[in-house]
């Protein structure tokens, strides 16, 4: 048995043979993975079990989180200052994505940082049910005809739902940020087969994420709004103790790849070494560069961002570390390889894209803060049934999905036999149509907001409990038109970022993508904030303020952004033409 781990482990960078063997993952044991026994769809399956329960205790909070907030539910706040708390909230689960993508890069590994803020997310939600239960952590209920203004909650009851919110929030980042990673992980892409299943797996990935909203939006929110708050909460943190347990159940079965060090790190070197040797003379040649990688695993240089390639000229005082055999070796601070300057130069590539996308999830953050609100003013009576009102974003949910089987079964054949070699859109031609959509659904928004107005302007609607007799089905349009944007921009996003980036920097990607949506809210929150300083559309209840007039202004913040994004999809996403740059003379050390 120790013979054939000695074997297994000196076999580890011996190229493609091994037989049945991964060549750079590793079993539970530290040996390399065999096929046969690790990986594959049982063991992606079990990352998508625990992208199911993140999905359904995140929105399952979210969606309806403005409407607990607000003067008609329980904390009593004004409509601008819960759509902050819900965009903020939202926001910064996001953005902890770039701090769980770090400590799994450089310190715990995927599987690890997915157990533990797994178990930090379950924590945060179960003290949210128990502080929506105890009385003193809420004010006064403040019902229909009550005598005065309701009582606004106190400074220790939102500091008390602030840190549960925010510990709901470390741990979505730390999660999201290695799930889609940790399940890729789990198919050899030097294996046709497993490879063809992993493009399978983003498909599926994307689908378990609608189940578990679509599971939010309707199971969860009819048992906050008629059950308990504490009920639905309660089942959010059930259900990720139990994807826990799930996931910790496949240890033996998973793939593990070795980290190379955080990607931020390398970048961040890239970066001051550059800085450093600002006022040296760049070299005329190619070949005058430092370059330490084997010839297979180089990147060919570029002429784009020559700025950056100073921090791969050569100087006198880059040998000051000494490495594992003895040797002198350069300080990655001060000299770092061709090959890492192109890695940055690629995620520099990347960052028109990332800034056009941001603006689609700031009119995202619209659908589940001021859209949810409307609908609580609206008849939402169906039969003898009454919609609760974060339920309207099923319409949402299921212009996704609706979305997605259409494109994949219906345009993509048709584009197959209509075209040659052409598999569909490409994921720019995606963003486009998803920022267009975006568009189109805040025009719907401000004219329905605008009929909403008038009926409430007709019947002088004063008190903010009263509904008005318009159907909630109005709002229709703007989820279904929404949500087929992000269809389209949320795969286009995850495919570009993930296909255009380094190797090696995958987790990093999907944070960078991630990014997006978290500066899409606190985009959201800032202009909510701006428009209620410098105007009055935003009063303290929605019958009291223009919606109209903000859902405008904000549609057409993406307009510039689509323009920009359209005319460039197919030189981006084809074969891109490298500089005669002759790889194999680089100077090495």
């Amino acid at each position: 048995m120790d013979g054939k781990k000695v074997q297994e482990r000196a076999a580890w960078g011996a190229g493609d043979g091994g037989g049945n063997l991964v060549q750079d993952a590793v079993d539970y044991r530290g040996c390399r993975a065999d096929k046969s026994s690790t990986g594959g769809w049982v063991a992606a399956a079990l990352a998508l079990g625990i992208e199911l329960c993140e999905r359904l205790s995140t929105m399952g909070i979210a969606v309806n989180l403005v409407t607990y907030l607000t003067g008609t539910g329980t904390m009593h706040l004004p409509s601008a200052a819960a759509a902050n708390v819900v965009t903020d909230f939202m926001g910064t689960s996001f953005l902890l994505c770039l701090l769980g993508g770090f400590l799994a890069d450089s310190f715990l590994g995927r599987y690890l940082t997915i157990a533990i803020f797994a178990l930090v997310k379950a924590i945060g939600t179960g003290l949210l049910a128990v502080s929506t239960e105890v009385r003193q952590l809420r004010p006064p209920p403040c019902g229909p005809g009550a005598a005065g203004p309701c009582e606004q909650a106190t400074g220790l009851q939102m500091g008390v739902l602030y840190v549960c919110l925010y510990l709901i929030a470390l741990g979505t980042g730390g999660l999201k940020s290695s799930v889609s990673g940790f399940g890729t992980d789990q198919f050899d892409e030097r294996d046709p087969r497993e490879r063809a299943a992993m493009g399978l797996f983003f498909n599926r990935f994307f689908f378990f994420i609608s189940v578990g909203t679509l599971l939010a939006v309707t199971v969860l929110v009819y048992v906050q709004d008629h059950v308990g708050r504490s009920w639905a909460y309660g089942i959010c943190a059930g259900a990720m103790l139990v994807a826990i347990g799930v996931f910790l159940s496949g240890t033996r079965r998973y793939r593990y790849k070795r980290s190379s060090g955080s990607p931020i790190v390398h970048i961040l070197q890239v970066l001051v070494a550059a800085a450093r040797k600002r006022n040296i003379k760049q070299p005329l040649t190619v070949s005058a560069l430092y370059e330490d990688r084997p010839d297979h695993a180089r990147i060919p240089h570029t002429a784009q961002f020559a700025c950056l390639d100073r921090a791969a000229v050569m100087a006198g005082d880059d040998d000051n570390e000494v490495g594992s055999d003895g040797r002198p070796m350069p300080n990655p601070w001060k000299l770092c390889s061709v090959s890492r300057v192109e890695e940055m130069k690629m995620v520099a590539r990347l960052m028109p894209v990332w800034a056009t996308t941001i603006l689609f999830w700031t009119i995202y953050a619209q659908m589940i803060t001021f859209s949810v609100e409307q609908a609580t003013t609206m008849d939402r009576r169906m039969g003898g049934f009454e919609i609760p009102a974060a339920s309207l974003t099923v319409f949402f949910v299921g212009a996704i999905m609706l979305t997605l089987a259409v494109y994949d079964r219906v345009f993509v054949p048709l584009c197959r036999s209509l075209t040659t070699g052409r598999q569909g859109l490409t994921n720019l031609e995606k963003i486009g149509i998803g920022l267009v959509l975006s568009i189109a659904g805040m025009a719907a928004a401000a004219l329905c907001e605008k009929k909403r107005l008038a009926v409430a302007a007709s019947r002088a609607v004063a008190g903010q409990h009263e509904s008005l007799p318009i159907s909630v089905f109005m709002l229709t349009p703007q989820f279904l038109l929404v949500g087929a944007g992000e269809a389209f921009i949320y795969t286009g996003q995850l495919d570009f970022f993930i296909t255009r980036s380094p190797k090696g920097m995958k987790t990093m990607s999907t944070g960078l993508f991630l990014t997006t949506l978290s500066l899409g809210f606190f985009l959201s929150s800032a202009l909510v904030s701006l428009v209620k300083g410098c105007t009055r559309w935003l009063g303290d209840t929605i019958n009291h303020s223009r919606l109209d007039y903000f859902y405008s202004s904000t549609g057409c913040s993406p307009c510039s952004a689509s323009s920009t994004s359209s005319p460039t999809s197919s030189a981006p996403c084809g074969p891109r033409r490298q500089p005669a740059a002759r790889r194999s003379s680089h100077r090495s050390r």
